[in-house]
């Protein structure tokens, strides 16, 4: 009974989940909170403050035409105040150079608050309208959204100035007049928006009901169907557990065979058959229960990191420049130690401690204690390994991951002690410690540098400060396989690799290279060889994913010609399409999104790609940020129930994306047949040319089904 207990316990936690994911689908990353504030008799002042999202930033007022999404406000009723000055803010702010904007912009990170001031001139007063602000991560951006606002009140008009000495009454009059012009021109300014009419409308754009006669079914939503083809193919929010749990397990084996770790085994293994030498069964026994211990201990490191950070804290290191800075400070700290620069340990009395601990207790509880010393003294192998794993781990976009990436890592770590137990002659035959763990570690430190640029890129593009563009992460990396294969090949040597000798005991100089890392040398020659094209525009498929965008390169003899859409109407393109006989891809994107303009860089661009939606699909380009005005203002119903008000162009397709596929981020993009219904699950920001061509052609072979 106890069992079914729990087994509903975990369902029901699950399903609250489940549900707190639902709700949070739809979630602006922006949580505002609108108030009036009575200055004076004769002034007032709606404040706009918002908490901002981990991860997540809000774009400023003063970012020019061209550029991503700025706050600013438009009034619908205006009695009785005039606007004075423009829409303030006050905040975190931050400056950086875009390049793909081509200017700097001022983004808000952690809060915000925006405070539009009114001059009071009637005694009663009445003001409505909205806020329009921008909000992205490094992966995403959401639709331009809305945040309205109506106020009425009383107050004390402005005295009117009396005329001067020497000032005609129709003097007085004229500057009244001008006065009401400068008036006109402020409110201009603050209602920009509103000037747009049904004639300012691109030509090519027309404004369709959202049930669209005789195209009702354009609309119909289709978010069961969409998740009955899997996962959005995001960059990080896709890797499978499986995949994380085989990551911990390499690196577990790697720990294994470091010079910490490997020369334990024989010593522990040992120690467990003596202590039950009369009972082979106990000592098998014993020594399973410590190999299932160094598991218990890592599953539960796991467990503390997700603890403490959360899942959106976890999710958020992909995209924090702050954090991505310390990964590679951390990251360059385990690469010098493992090339032999110093030893990071942990204090020595931690592990007598421990250790003296588990001689004096017996029973499962010295076991656990013993597994606990191991943990203890080969930490400085281990802790750089499971710094990086822990990183890529919290990384993944998965609450659970670095709890199944632990398991993974302690199974390997484990497996020989409890193996070597069972089978005791298995030892005579193991390797015997030496120089060839020392060069796994010096591998590993080559690994964890080459690793650590990745994560110095990620803040660089953040923060704009071009130290670290295509060319120059691509030279570091030449620079580094080339010398680990020089390392490998013997031409270079570091503290710990211990001197070979002759018979009378002179160092051997021109020492034999063995086979094995031969061939790692030549993988590593190879691999740097590989890349250097890059240095002139070639993709470098193979360090795609690790490199920054194609846009950060300065010098590129690669021709890119990103496809252009054929329409940029969901209705009309879609028409075209029936009448053709070809399925659609619909690309929701935005005049300001980075990442739409880095997926067309670099994926785009791509003849395979650029091939394929040519010729076998009618691609339909819906910008969610256009402020091009509809003909009038909609008011519709969303999921929750709460009343939205579409009053652009940029609206509407937002509003088509979040109903019908039940997304809000940007760039996302889905394959349709004629009746609009999805072909293969959606695919979101992720630079993987392949996978973006396996997606494509999978929606057209579904489509000629």
């Amino acid at each position: 009974m106890a069992k079914y207990t729990l087994m509903r316990k975990l369902l029901s936690i699950i399903a609250l989940f489940c549900t707190l994911g639902a709700a949070a689908q739809f979630a602006t990353p922006a949580k505002f909170t609108v108030k009036e504030n009575k200055i004076s008799d004769t002034e007032v002042e709606i404040v706009f403050s918002a908490k901002i999202d981990a991860g997540w930033h809000v774009y400023g007022t003063d970012i020019k035409d061209g550029g991503p999404t700025k706050a600013e406000v438009t009034l619908e009723t205006q009695k009785g105040v005039k606007p004075k000055g423009g829409l303030k803010a006050k905040g975190n702010a931050h400056k950086a150079m875009d390049e793909m904007f081509g200017m700097e912009l001022t983004y808000y990170e952690g809060s915000v608050t925006f405070t539009q001031t009114f001059t009071i001139t009637e005694e009663t007063y009445e003001v409505a309208g909205y806020l329009t602000y921008g909000a992205c991560n490094d992966q995403n951006c959401i639709p331009p959204t809305d945040v309205d606002f109506k106020f009425t009140g009383t107050g004390k008009p402005q005295t009117p100035q009396l005329p001067k000495g020497g000032e005609t009454g129709s003097e007085v009059k004229a500057d009244e007049a001008k006065s009401a012009e400068n008036v006109a021109e402020e409110v201009v300014a603050v209602e920009a928006a509103d000037t747009l009419t049904a004639d300012t409308v691109a030509a090519d754009t027309v404004a369709l009901p959202l049930q669209g006669d005789g195209g009702a079914s354009l609309y119909t939503p289709v978010i069961d169907e969409l998740k009955s083809y899997g996962e959005d193919n995001a960059d990080t929010s896709d890797k499978s557990l499986l995949a994380i749990f085989l990551l911990g397990f390499g690196g577990g084996i790697l720990a294994l065979l470091t010079p910490c770790v490997w020369p334990i085994i024989p010593m522990t293994v040992s120690f467990f058959l003596k202590r039950s030498k009369d009972d082979k069964k106990k000592g098998i026994r014993d020594a399973m229960t410590y190999g299932l211990s160094i598991v218990v201990i890592y599953v539960l490191l796991g467990l503390v990191i997700t603890l403490v950070f959360g899942a959106s804290a976890l999710n958020s290191l992909s995209t924090n420049a702050i954090f991505n800075i310390f990964f590679c400070l951390m990251l360059l700290v385990f690469a010098a130690s493992f090339m032999g620069g110093f030893e990071l340990t942990l204090p020595s009395s931690w592990g007598n401690a421990v250790d003296s601990k588990a001689n004096k207790t017996t029973g499962l509880l010295s076991i656990f204690l013993m597994a606990f010393t191991l943990s203890l003294v080969s930490f400085s192998c281990t802790g750089p390994i499971i710094g990086f794993l822990l990183v890529e781990m919290g990384t993944s976009g998965s609450v659970i991951a670095p709890t199944v990436g632990m398991l993974g890592f302690a199974i390997a770590l484990a497996l020989p002690f409890t193996l070597f137990a069972m089978f005791p002659t298995w030892l005579k035959s193991a390797p015997k410690s030496g120089n060839w763990m020392n060069c796994i570690k010096v591998c590993l430190g080559f690994l964890e540098l080459a690793f650590a640029l990745k994560f110095l890129s990620v803040a660089d593009l953040a923060y704009g400060w071009h130290i670290l563009d295509r060319e120059v992460f691509l030279s570091l990396w030449i620079v580094i396989f080339a010398l680990l294969g020089a390392y490998l090949i013997g031409w270079i040597r570091f503290p710990h690799d211990e001197d070979e000798y002759d018979e009378m005991g002179e160092v051997i100089v021109n020492h034999r290279t063995g086979v094995t890392r031969f061939f790692l040398a030549l993988a590593s020659f190879a691999f740097a060889i590989y890349m250097i094209p890059g240095l002139w525009g070639a993709p470098c498929k193979a360090v795609s994913a690790f490199a920054p965008p194609m846009s950060t390169q300065d010098f590129n003899l690669q021709k890119e010609d990103v496809v252009e859409a054929q329409f940029t109407d969901y209705e009309q393109g879609m028409a075209y399409a029936k009448q053709k006989g070809l399925p659609v891809m619909l690309d929701f994107t935005g005049f300001g999104c980075v990442n739409c303009r880095k997926m067309e860089a670099a994926v785009w661009t791509d003849a395979e790609v650029q091939d394929i939606i040519r010729e076998k699909y009618v691609l339909i380009s819906l910008f969610v940020d256009d402020k091009t005005a509809l003909p009038e203002t909609e008011i519709v119903k969303e999921s929750d129930g709460t009343e939205t008000k579409l009053r652009r162009v940029g609206d509407k397709w937002s509003h088509l994306e979040r109903t019908k596929f039940g997304a809000q981020t940007q760039p996302f993009y889905v394959l349709l047949d004629n009746e609009g219904k999805p072909l293969n699950t959606s695919y979101s920001y992720n630079e993987d040319i392949t996978a973006f061509v396996q997606w494509l052609n999978k929606g057209v072979e579904n489509y000629e089904k």
